[in-house]
């Protein structure tokens, strides 16, 4: 009997455009990703639909209520402004996004770490190629640091590395349009040739607020999956040759 066939439950789905895959993650770590930037821990437990979703919805809901400058003012004691930065036509709809984004990645994490102890003890199959006309993919070994320092250089490129394709070419357009809106790139010219000043004077503090969240979440979810990519790769290398190596016992003919 074909057990990738027949198996009740898969450890990691491979397609063309990524790997989806079951391994123990910390509840409380996935909620902190989504208390950081609402929608990152849905990405980090391979829900990448919703999660582009939360993630987009939080752009729009966040821009709109200033929640970022009034976090900058609130970081500097300047209370009274931060206070009049908020736009509490649009506050209210963030706080209900941001409760929701952090509920939904616990219990999803809960819910996902019960469905990966239940595949593991069936010792459930893995698919190890797809072949596809627009791509693909295979399990290997990857680097895990090598794949932190690629987002380091830009957000979107240690996915593309572990052919996260989607999330990839998302992180990468995401970082784009903030820095382009936060004016970030001519602020760092500036500063580069002293111009102080100018260069804070040129930054847009709402845009350039996201990018510590954009840079912590891919340089941890990088680094995490290519580790847990690694150890399913063994997973898999250990389940083929316990089902196709030769059984000691075998009696030679003579």
């Amino acid at each position: 009997m074909n057990q990738l066939a027949y198996g009740r439950r898969l450890r990691a789905h491979i397609s063309e455009f990524g790997t989806t895959q079951l391994y123990i993650r910390n509840p409380w770590i996935v909620a902190f990703w989504s208390f950081a930037y609402p929608g990152c821990g849905n990405l980090m437990q391979g829900r990448v639909m919703t999660g582009l979703i939360l993630v987009c919805w939080e752009l729009f809901i966040n821009t709109k209520a200033k929640v970022n400058l009034s976090i900058m003012y609130s970081l500097i004691g300047q209370f009274d402004r931060a206070k009049e930065a908020v736009n509490p036509q649009w506050f209210l709809l963030y706080v209900a996004l941001y409760a929701y984004s952090i509920w939904d990645s616990y219990r999803g994490t809960v819910d996902l770490n019960k469905q990966y102890i239940l595949s593991d003890r069936e010792d459930a199959p893995v698919k190890h190629v797809t072949l596809k006309s627009l791509e693909t993919n295979f399990f290997d070994k990857r680097s895990p640091l090598f794949s932190a320092t690629l987002s380091i250089l830009s957000p979107g490129l240690g996915h593309l590395y572990l052919h996260k394709v989607i999330t990839g070419l998302f992180l990468i357009a995401w970082t784009i349009l903030v820095m382009y809106m936060s004016h970030a790139l001519p602020a760092v010219h500036y500063l580069l040739i002293g111009e102080i000043s100018q260069s804070k004077s040129v930054v847009d503090m709402q845009w350039l607020m996201y990018l510590p969240s954009i840079y912590g979440f891919v340089i941890y979810d990088t680094y995490q999956t290519a580790n847990e990519y690694n150890i399913l790769f063994e997973k898999a290398q250990s389940q083929f040759l316990r089902n196709h190596y030769q059984s000691p016992s075998f009696k030679m003919p003579m």
